[in-house]
């Protein structure tokens, strides 16, 4: 796992960025769009992330996030991290963060459970 591996950013409730400069076929609305806001939440006895809401990016594959989610709360490199959407199944390694969203997100978010033993599916 490589120390300098990009993380989500932390939603913050501060006045969105200037628009800035974008070259033909680009809009400041689509630099907004290519992230999406996903809600970690902990079940059973996983450590709680003191921040439950991320900004991530479309493309991000439930893996980096599962490596991230690990990162952060220091969890042993022996300990597994189980990933569920909707409380029901977990979805595969290579799956984006951006099709799961459009699949089965709400009220402009992605709901996300993690934790370190099957919980659900």
């Amino acid at each position: 796992m490589s120390d300098n591996a990009e993380s989500p950013t932390e939603c913050q409730n501060e006045e969105p960025p200037a628009p800035q400069a974008t070259t033909p076929g680009e809009s400041a609305i689509s630099d907004q769009k290519k992230k999406i806001d996903v809600l970690l939440k902990a079940v059973g006895d996983t450590p709680i992330m003191k921040t439950k809401k991320w900004a991530m990016e479309k493309g991000r594959t439930i893996q980096s996030l599962s490596e991230f989610i690990v990162k952060f709360l220091k969890l042993d490199p022996n300990e597994q991290l189980f990933i569920y959407v909707n409380q029901s199944f977990s979805p595969s390694p290579d799956q984006e963060v951006g099709v799961l969203f459009e699949c089965f997100g709400s009220d402009g978010k992605l709901v996300l459970h993690y934790c370190k033993s099957q919980a659900w599916g």
